[in-house]
């Protein structure tokens, strides 16, 4: 089997209908999702099992709902006995991450990530801002058309997702600007993201004020396993170093491509993409082909790796 890492998906994975069929067959699901439910003081459930798609769409809802889903994932494969030797998140996912690592309660994680979720969207509102996909670009060209884009507002590359797969996040008319240099030098797919804000931007500054004082008051606890962290794509464990980087997470680039390559390096050979969708199964043929990442979204997708583990 060799090692495992699980990896946790980030907003934009979403998807009306997500974590129903666990509710429906898991007592584990039940229990989370009940329980979530009265932490959030809002329709958790429904907004992920029924909508509508505008609800489920909107930060404060996205977020929680994505994070949710990913614990109840987490403890079903732990309950059968896989259990995996390093960890990392996609943004929002870092958060899941290291409620898998033990620094979290899960509890405690979700009350910040509905802090989170609540300030992003209100950041987003007040400083709107937007973002766009670069397929194609190398990191050099991207840093290149976000100097130029630059004269027009803040503009910098937001997450480095896969090679050739940069997201770029700022003000509006900055990103718009870096969208036409980009097909002005033959970036052959440049696409604007359907987000509620510039995320991983200095225009999350006023998110980042309210986090931070919710980050101050909860407790982390060393981490039973390896997380590698968004900011430095390194191992962390320490609980001081992981509350000063989720602070910076909020405006730094996410290291996605980084983060895959070093725990490669480090000899994680088997991943599982622990939430819904199938984002960073696709990230992962991009980085590192002969490293597979395994969805496990749905009740099927789950119970099929949980028979193949056990062969």
């Amino acid at each position: 089997m060799g090692k495992i890492a699980f990896l946790f998906p980030g907003q934009g994975s979403q998807h009306v209908g997500m974590g129903k069929d666990f509710y429906e067959k898991f007592d584990i699901a039940r229990r989370i999702y009940d329980e979530a439910e009265t932490i959030l003081d809002m329709p958790i459930k429904e907004v992920s099992f029924e909508g509508p798609e505008e609800k489920l769409v909107q930060t404060q809802y996205t977020q929680p709902a994505i994070f949710v889903l990913s614990i109840v994932l987490d403890r079903i494969l732990r309950d059968w006995g896989i259990e995996p030797q390093a960890t990392a998140g996609h943004s929002l996912g870092e958060y899941s991450a290291l409620v898998c690592a033990g620094a979290l309660d899960w509890k405690d994680a979700l009350q910040l990530v509905k802090i989170r979720a609540y300030l992003m969207q209100h950041a987003g509102e007040k400083h709107p801002g937007s973002m766009a996909a670069l397929l194609g670009a190398s990191e050099e060209q991207v840093e290149e058309i976000c100097r130029k884009a630059g004269e027009f507002g803040i503009v910098q590359p937001a997450n480095f997702n896969a090679p050739g797969q940069v997201v770029i996040s700022g003000d509006v008319q900055a990103i718009e600007k870096a969208i036409e240099i980009a097909r002005d030098v033959g970036i052959r797919r440049v696409r604007q993201l359907p987000v509620g804000g510039a995320f991983h931007s200095p225009l999350m500054q006023d998110a980042l004020n309210g986090l931070v004082e919710a980050l101050d008051k909860v407790d982390i606890k060393p981490t039973r396993i390896p997380v590698y962290s968004n900011v430095e794509a390194r191992p962390v464990s320490d609980p001081e170093h992981i509350r000063q980087l989720l602070k910076k997470q909020l405006l730094s680039p996410v290291q996605w491509v980084a983060i895959i390559q070093n725990m490669v390096r480090d000899g994680i050979n088997s991943f599982y993409e622990v939430g819904p969708g199938k984002v960073l199964q696709g990230l992962q043929k991009r980085i590192v082909a002969e490293a597979p990442c395994r969805a496990t979204g749905t009740v099927e997708l789950i119970e099929k790796l949980k028979m193949e583990h056990l062969v």
